[in-house]
């Protein structure tokens, strides 16, 4: 199902930064994101949801768009 807020996401493991591309256009990335919260996150029936709850309140992130 897709999602109306996340466009796209592109995970760097060898960092561990998660760049969020929102319907909007803007861009974002959450930094320290460990592996195991990516999976949940690929997992999860609503990706805005998750990413409200789970990703933006525990990872320190930055707009780059």
């Amino acid at each position: 199902m897709p999602s109306s807020v996340v466009n796209h996401f592109i995970y760097f493991p060898e960092t561990e930064i998660l760049r969020i591309i929102y319907q909007s256009g803007a861009v974002y990335e959450y930094f320290k994101v460990p592996p195991e919260i990516i999976g949940k996150f690929k997992e999860a029936r609503s990706k805005g949801q998750f990413l409200n709850k789970v990703i933006k309140p525990r990872f320190e992130y930055r707009k780059i768009e």
